[in-house]
């Protein structure tokens, strides 16, 4: 039989979305606001990469390709953040599995400018965005996956204080067309205060 490792559980309010369109998410220089159409151009130069599509399948051949991806993501269930340091287009991160009655959220599709690699950025845009979601939203879970083979992206989500729970087989699509193994991983409400605290200290 399986551990039960919340027996004394009780009823948890769902939660409440604000479509993202007119927010900004801001520490310092940091800024997360809605993509825009018109953040193509800056956001391709940023993604356009090998090492940013290894994972996943998808890739956006031009800007205008990436206009697509910008206005389709809502359809998608995907909620599509652009990602500034000062006035510079550094990276994307989105929502993704939004279910307010199950107080719940993916953190997703985050991919950053490679100059940025091994800087402070990550943590600014999960504090930014747990804290969005958690405390703002009243979110009860968030959860983040990566490819197995994806040691930078797991080291990064562990760094963070994210607990694993397993990993989902066969599950998504390479660019190269081999199936991965996913990750997960999620933070729930009820360690969020510690994984705040963590991510404040960092960035102190």
């Amino acid at each position: 039989m399986a551990h039960d490792s919340r027996p004394n559980d009780v009823a948890w309010p769902g939660a409440r979305w604000i479509e993202i369109d007119d927010l900004r998410l801001t520490r310092g220089e940091v800024t997360l606001r809605a993509a825009r159409a018109d953040d193509a151009a800056g956001l391709f130069a940023v993604v356009d990469s090998d090492e940013c599509w290894r994972h996943v399948a998808g890739r956006p051949s031009s800007p205008d390709d990436l206009v697509r991806i910008i206005d389709g993501a809502r359809a998608l269930g995907r909620h599509m953040w652009v990602v500034l340091r000062g006035d510079a287009i550094v990276g994307t991160t989105s929502f993704l599995d939004v279910s307010v009655i199950d107080a719940r959220v993916e953190i997703g599709s985050t991919m950053y400018a490679r100059s940025e690699w091994g800087s402070n950025l990550n943590a600014v845009c999960k504090l930014l965005l747990m804290s969005h979601a958690f405390d703002a939203l009243g979110m009860g879970r968030v959860q983040l996956k990566t490819d197995v083979r994806n040691m930078r992206s797991r080291a990064a989500i562990e760094k963070i204080g994210a607990t694993r729970e397993g990993v989902l087989r066969r599950y998504q699509r390479r660019a190269d067309g081999t199936v991965r193994d996913t990750v997960m991983y999620s933070v729930v409400a009820e360690e969020w205060p510690v994984v705040r605290e963590k991510l404040n200290s960092r960035l102190d």
